[in-house]
């Protein structure tokens, strides 16, 4: 008898320091801050020239998913931050150590096949000329993240990911533009055949949409055509062909002949929202809305994910809006010839839908290369990369330069 109570208690104070262990869990920000200095410790001084920047810097906000030479055509100049291709061993391992102190266990995951989608369209394409580089990923950190309580950033992008934290006062204080996309959205040929890297962002949608009924499928789809694009990464100015054209109406564009969009540096809609409100969904389909939402925010680690499914759900429902342009449904992914692009071939019935409340707004659009070319992008109306603190920044401090070098 004794013997088995000692047992008992012995297990109770083993589960109970399981328990313990478990709730000890190490904040986002300290893993952060210490996985960016460990990065930063091990550049060289050349490294950190091109790695590290003030806070303030301005190119801090200048943002997109283009390849290389996309970027370097819209903005005049390449991507900041050392790349996987110019780290030792050590230091790509510190990288991917600040890559998975800022997203969850799955959002780590995707971001891993983005990058290996380059290499798999590589091949698929028979590229040569290094367009296509599954290592060509930039890691930038903005200020000191060694100091505590400092304002800090850092920032992980390349072709179909960008990812942009702020920090202040070891607290995350903004985690977007958040953005994933996929190109081949589904891979239709060789040994990768059938996998989708943004599955859960197409079929969750596509979920809720085939929810609907016909009253409310007829408020949900505003359009029948979807844009060539994420509506809130083309500038008002959309560049055609060497030219400047303006996007038609809901955001629809002028010609399916398209070269770039100019990334926004902050969110913005024209308009009311569009779509159906969360206050016109059953209970049932409010809750597939949700799951909608929680696709996104999950791939933020789980503090950072609590707090947007905590916005989205504090938004009343009638601010709430999921709305849908362009087919109901995909065209099934086709076969490309080896060596051949990957690229293009616009299908003007692709799909495309967007989250919007007052405060952030979610995008999907899979309308390039026949619905087979997919982005993703989680944006905050007022906070992305921290502006509401780099405003404050600028009210309490003097940045203009004196008058004898502002006149030049």
């Amino acid at each position: 008898m004794r013997k088995n109570g000692l047992v008992r208690a012995a297990l109770v104070l083993v589960c109970a320091g399981a328990m313990g262990a478990a709730y000890h869990v190490t904040k986002t920000e300290t893993l952060m801050a210490e996985s960016a200095t460990l990065l930063v410790d091990s550049l060289n001084r050349f490294q950190r020239g091109y790695t590290v920047f003030p806070f303030t810097a301005s190119h801090r906000s200048e943002w997109h998913y283009f390849p290389e030479s996309g970027f370097y055509s819209l903005y005049g100049h390449g991507r900041n931050g050392i790349t996987f291709n110019q780290m030792d061993s050590k230091q790509a391992h510190f990288a991917n150590a600040l890559l998975g102190a800022g997203l969850s266990s799955s959002g780590f995951v995707k971001a891993k096949k983005v990058m290996a989608l380059e290499e798999i369209v590589r091949v698929i394409e028979d590229d040569t000329t290094g367009w296509r580089d599954a290592n060509l990923y930039h890691f930038t950190i903005f200020g000191d993240p060694k100091t505590q309580g400092s304002t800090w950033g850092w920032r992980v992008e390349g072709h179909h990911l960008s990812l942009n934290y702020t920090i202040k006062n070891g607290q995350v204080v903004s985690s977007t533009p958040t953005f994933f996309g996929a190109n081949p959205h589904e891979i239709a040929q060789g040994p990768h055949k059938g996998f989708r890297v943004l599955s859960n962002e197409e079929d969750a949608a596509a979920d809720l949409l085939q929810s609907l009924d016909a009253k409310q499928t007829k408020m949900a789809i505003f359009g029948g055509i979807a844009p060539y694009d994420i509506i809130t990464l083309a500038d008002k100015r959309i560049v055609l062909s060497g030219k400047e054209q303006r996007s038609g109406p809901a955001g629809q564009f002028t010609t399916d002949t398209h070269n770039a969009t100019v990334a926004q540096r902050r969110a913005e809609l024209d308009g009311k929202p569009q779509g159906i409100a969360a206050s016109k969904l059953t209970d049932e389909q409010y809750e597939k809305l949700l799951q909608v939402i929680a696709v996104y925010a999950n791939n933020m680690p789980q503090d950072v994910a609590a707090k947007r499914m905590e916005v989205a759900r504090a938004t009343p429902r009638d601010q709430l809006y999921f709305g849908w342009m362009g087919r109901p449904d995909r065209v099934a992914a086709q076969p490309v010839e080896i060596g051949g692009r990957t690229t293009g071939n616009r299908e003007k019935n692709g799909n495309y839908y967007r989250v919007q409340s007052p405060t952030f707004l979610i995008e999907y659009s899979n309308a390039q290369n026949q619905s087979n070319h997919s982005h993703s992008v989680w944006r905050d109306f007022e906070n992305d990369f921290g502006a509401d603190l780099l405003a404050l920044h600028y009210q309490q401090f003097d940045h203009s330069l004196p008058a004898a070098e502002s006149a030049d």
